[in-house]
């Protein structure tokens, strides 16, 4: 009898056991890190919040940045899963240096450049040629060595002959956000940013915008960091870019979605 009832209770041991490791709470979210360029924060916003629904065991964490700010970061080590650039000078030097497998990125993404004004300026500017105007005292645009929008700026500038006469009032700024703001408080005249830019502000006056020709295409690549430890998750999350909620979202904000 003693035998059998210690057999017995080792069955019930044994079954208790097998419950308990079926009952195991679930396992911490994956963080995901993507450095993107600031003109992408409020999409990126929407996205995050429709994808972790989707996806509960991924937790995305934004690191929003001017572009060549976030280049400097990764090719020092930083810990990045995936890029989302606006330009694609510095992602191309990513992919030289071997830190983005060219497999795993494409051009997610196409902008439009635009002068703005605050809604209660008393300018009357028509186009960037009026930039020369002597009542035009301050203009905002990114710094054009780091600020994709800023060297598009510059090159719409130079393109329009009035680069050198107004490069004394130019103000430069760490990203396209800034500019938006200087405009927004009235510490400068004028300011040179997207049109996503735009969308996000009820206190800006959109000038004009900048034609193709001016400058160089406006193309936001997106890519995994071949360096991060959650490859499948970056996967998962980079596909989910080109989904249709993600590009509803993208378009909200004044995006063009490339196919």
């Amino acid at each position: 009898m003693k035998k059998l009832f210690l057999v017995g209770l080792a069955i019930v041991v044994l079954g208790l056991s097998a419950c308990s490791s079926k009952e195991s709470p679930q396992t911490k979210p994956v963080e995901l890190t993507i450095s993107a360029a600031a003109s992408l924060n409020e999409s990126l916003i929407e996205i995050k919040k429709n994808f972790e629904k989707e996806n509960k065991n991924i937790k995305v964490l934004y690191n929003i940045g001017s572009s060549g700010a976030l280049k400097q970061q990764i090719l020092q080590g930083a810990p990045v899963d995936l890029f989302l650039s606006a330009s694609h000078d510095q992602f191309t030097e990513l992919i030289q240096e071997g830190l983005i497998n060219p497999q795993k990125q494409f051009d997610l993404l196409g902008n439009q450049l635009v002068l703005i004004t605050n809604k209660e300026n008393s300018l009357q500017l028509n186009g960037f040629s009026d930039l020369t105007d002597s009542q035009v005292k301050k203009i905002a645009i990114g710094i054009p060595e780091s600020v994709p929008a800023g060297k598009y700026a510059k090159q719409t500038l130079q393109y329009s002959g009035i680069w050198e006469q107004i490069q004394p009032i130019v103000i430069q700024t760490k990203d396209v956000r800034q500019v938006l703001t200087y405009v927004e408080t009235g510490n400068v005249d004028a300011g040179i940013v997207y049109m996503t830019d735009v969308k996000v502000s009820d206190k800006v006056h959109v000038v004009a915008v900048a034609g193709d020709q001016t400058h160089d295409s406006i193309i936001y690549p997106a890519g995994i960091i071949k360096t991060t430890s959650h490859k499948k998750e970056a996967e998962i999350f980079l596909d989910y870019l080109q989904s249709k909620t993600a590009k509803t979202s993208f378009e909200k904000f004044g995006f063009i979605v490339l196919d």
